[in-house]
Parts: structure tokens; C-alpha cells; sequence
């Protein structure tokens, strides 16, 4: 007589048993399934979806793109497709001749000259560079403070004019030793930035007015108030003629050369930019102060919900943004131009702080490199026209195209295949499920 299971049948007629109990691997998940994926991956992820990946990367389709308008432009290039069909080599060697001299003679203006016949000869592009960027990289330090306090500052032309014309008016005429006068200049130009800008904060703080529409209307008037200076005997024209244009800067408040005379675009100017841009550093990421501005620039309402006040902030953020854009001012009459001023002396310094502060995430240490690169590309695009015959307007394009791509991060990461940002992600669901709400 055979035994019964509980259930009623005999043990011969029961189901395999299956799953843990017999031995066999469960279905179930289990914690080994879910182990985290190594930390190279993760690393490698993140360094992928990273802003300095993007503006690099950015760079190079800049870069790429204006090879191609070089080898669109060139003569030979246009001759050699006339023809393709016939020997299409030429072409090529072509298009390679053209971007390749184009390229090479922007590193040789901007960094180094490996054709000259000594070394101090051969470092004097990167000299050159370091000059063309230390206003580039004072008015981008600018543009970037107002940046992280939510502002658009836009009215570098006019800081600069105002510094300009301030300095000039207060120390020109003064005949003090270099060790006072040099300083008294720095620091009035500084001043008249600082007031000019901080002008717009106190109408945007007091009356709501946009800083945009302030900014802009201000550069007017400085640009005509510079002009009728300049124009006027008694005021800025200088007494020798009647030229629009101010007397000389005087030679106790020229900032004296870094590295002698061989190298005269590099003068300490340049070394008071530096100490400028550890000084915005400290004060935005480091400082109470620039915890505030920080505060304000990513919740005004949240700020102002938690003691700050924010009206303040915005004073103080065009203080020290118009003080840069002075800085700027100085390194103009004070370095580089210093056998008098008209109303162009800001040489369009204002408006490509915005892009020098766009590259650079209005972060110090990133608008002084994008300082750096505007400025090689300003000292090579020289060499580029002269030794290579392509226009310099082909060097703003390339810039041009450099903020465009900086502006719009998902298409470079497009174009590389490169992993989306949580906040792209998260962009996406909720269009995504606005869309369902929609049809639904």
C-alpha cells in the first residue's frame, strides 16, 4: 500500500519540483542582478555628458566648419573643381593646401613661429595673444558676474568709453611719478566702469527697468558723450590740432612692458587681469557676498523668500561688472593705445566679452581660457590674411560659430553620439508627457 501526499495522490504521480528548492536557479531577481555598473563606466559617462566635453567638442565643428569656408573661398580650390571629373586629386591636395596653410598660419600668428630665426622671435605671437586677450578676458569677468545674478549685461561699450573718458579727464593732466600716476589712472578708470554700470543696477533695482534696454540705450550715450568730448578744445581733444581724438596717454600712466622691449603688446596689464580674475573667482565661488549673487541669479523669489536682498545684489552685480569692463578701458589706453582715444577705442571689446563669457560658463578660470583662444584668434587671423590671403572676416565666423554651438549643447551631442544630461532627459519625459495629455 503506497503512502498518500497531502494532497491525495501518490509521491509518482506528483510534478517535478522546480526552482530553489530542487536546485535549479530561481526566476526571481536577486541583488546580484542589480549590481551597479563598474566605475569606469559611470566615470567615463560623466565625463561625457560634462561641459568642457561639449565646449571642446564645440570648438572642433566650429573649427571643421570654418576649414570648409576657407576651401570654399579659395581660388584654387574653385579652379581645381572647375576638373574634379578629370583629376580629382587635385582637388583634394587642393582643399588640404588651403585648410592646412589656413590653420598653420593662425598657430604660427598666435603661438609659435617656427619659421623665425630666434627663439625670443619665435614666442612673440604667444606674447601677442596675451595682449589681445587681457581686455577680452576683464570684460568677459564682466559680463559673467551679471551672468550668475541672472543679468544680461550688454553695455561693455559704454563702461569702457566712460572709463576711458574719466581716467583722461581726472590723471592726464597730472605730472606725478609713474609709482603714483599709474595707479591713480587704473583705479579713477575702474571707478568711472564701475559708477556707469552701476547705474543700470540701481534703475533695475529701483524701478524694475530691463537691464537689456538700459545697457543698450547707455551705450549710446556714451558713445556720444565720448564723441563731443573728443571734439570739444577744453575737454579731451588735444591741444595740438583739431583732430577728434584725446591727447596722448600720458608716459607715467602706460602700464611698463612684462618682458622688455622685445615684446611690446605684453605689459603688466596683463598681470592685474590675472589678479582681477582670482579675485572674481574668490568673490563668486568662495565669498558670503558671492553666495548672495550666486542665490539671486538662481532664484530670485527663493532669495528674496530667505533674507537676501535682491535689489542689493543687483547693484552690487552691475558694480562690478561695469569695474571690469573698466578694467578693460585701461588695458586699451593705458597698454595698447596709448597715442589717444576716440570714441572706437573699446574695438567691439564689449560685445565679444559676451561670447568670451559664454565659453566661458561665466566661470573665472573658464572666461580667462576663452580669452585666451579669442585672443589667438584675433593675433593669428593677421598672419592668416597676410601670408595665406584669407580674409579676416572668416576668423569672426569662426567665433560666431563657436557661441552657436556653445548655445545649443544637445546638437553637439547629437553629432557625437554623446550621452544626454539628466536635465535633457527630463526635458524630454515632460514633452513627452504633455504630448499623451494633449492627444489624450
Amino acid at each position: 500500500m503506497s503512502s498518500q501526499t497531502p494532497s491525495g495522490l501518490p509521491p509518482e504521480q506528483l510534478p517535478p519540483v522546480t526552482g530553489p528548492l530542487a536546485g535549479e536557479p530561481s526566476s526571481t531577481p536577486s541583488a546580484a542582478d542589480f549590481e551597479p555598473a563598474p566605475r569606469q563606466n559611470v566615470f567615463l559617462k560623466e565625463l561625457l555628458r560634462s561641459n568642457w566635453v561639449t565646449t571642446i567638442l564645440a570648438i572642433v565643428v566650429a573649427m571643421v566648419v570654418g576649414g570648409i569656408l576657407m576651401a570654399v573661398t579659395n581660388a584654387e580650390v574653385q579652379a581645381a573643381a572647375g576638373y574634379f571629373f578629370a583629376r580629382p586629386g587635385d582637388l583634394i591636395v587642393a582643399v588640404w593646401t588651403s585648410v592646412y596653410g589656413g590653420y598653420e598660419a593662425l598657430f604660427r600668428g598666435s603661438i609659435f613661429n617656427a619659421r623665425a630665426d630666434d627663439f625670443f622671435t619665435q614666442i612673440r605671437p604667444l606674447t601677442n595673444t596675451l595682449g589681445f586677450a587681457a581686455p577680452l578676458i576683464a570684460a568677459g569677468l564682466g559680463v559673467a558676474v551679471a551672468f550668475r545674478v541672472g543679468l544680461f549685461n550688454i553695455g561693455g561699450r559704454g563702461q569702457i568709453l566712460i572709463a576711458c573718458a574719466v581716467a583722461a579727464l581726472l590723471t592726464f593732466n597730472l605730472d606725478l611719478p609713474m609709482v603714483l600716476q599709474l595707479p591713480i589712472t587704473l583705479i579713477a578708470g575702474i571707478a568711472g566702469g564701475a559708477i556707469w554700470g552701476g547705474i543700470v543696477g540701481l534703475l533695475k533695482a529701483r524701478t524694475g527697468a530691463h537691464e537689456v534696454i538700459l545697457t543698450i540705450m547707455l551705450n549710446y550715450v556714451a558713445l556720444y558723450l565720448v564723441q563731443w568730448m573728443v571734439r570739444t578744445p577744453g575737454v579731451l581733444q588735444r591741444p595740438e590740432g583739431g583732430q577728434p581724438i584725446s591727447a596722448p596717454t600720458p608716459a607715467n600712466a602706460q602700464f611698463p612692458e612684462l618682458l622688455g622691449p622685445r615684446f611690446p603688446n605684453l605689459d603688466w596689464g596683463f598681470v592685474v587681469v590675472i589678479a582681477a580674475t582670482v579675485f572674481v573667482w574668490w568673490l563668486v565661488e568662495r565669498s558670503s557676498l558671492g553666495f548672495r549673487l550666486r542665490a539671486v541669479g538662481e532664484n530670485p523669489h527663493a532669495a528674496r523668500a530667505s533674507g537676501i536682498s535682491v535689489q542689493r545684489m543687483y547693484i552690487y552685480a552691475m558694480l562690478f561688472a561695469g569695474g571690469l569692463a573698466g578694467l578693460a578701458g585701461m588695458n586699451q589706453i593705458q597698454g595698447s593705445v596709448t597715442t589717444g582715444f576716440d570714441s572706437f577705442i573699446d574695438a567691439g571689446i564689449g560685445f565679444d566679452a559676451i561670447t568670451v563669457a559664454l565659453l566661458g560658463r561665466s566661470r573665472a578660470w573658464g572666461v580667462f581660457a576663452a580669452g585666451i583662444l579669442f585672443g589667438a584668434l584675433k593675433s593669428g587671423s593677421f598672419t592668416m590674411q597676410a601670408s595665406q590671403g584669407i580674409p579676416v572676416d572668416i576668423v569672426l565666423v569662426v567665433q560666431s560659430l563657436i557661441v552657436l554651438f556653445i548655445a545649443a549643447p544637445p546638437l553637439i551631442r547629437t553629432i557625437f553620439f554623446l550621452p544626454k544630461t539628466d536635465a535633457e532627459k527630463a526635458a524630454k519625459a515632460r514633452a513627452k508627457a504633455a504630448k499623451k495629455a494633449v492627444m489624450s
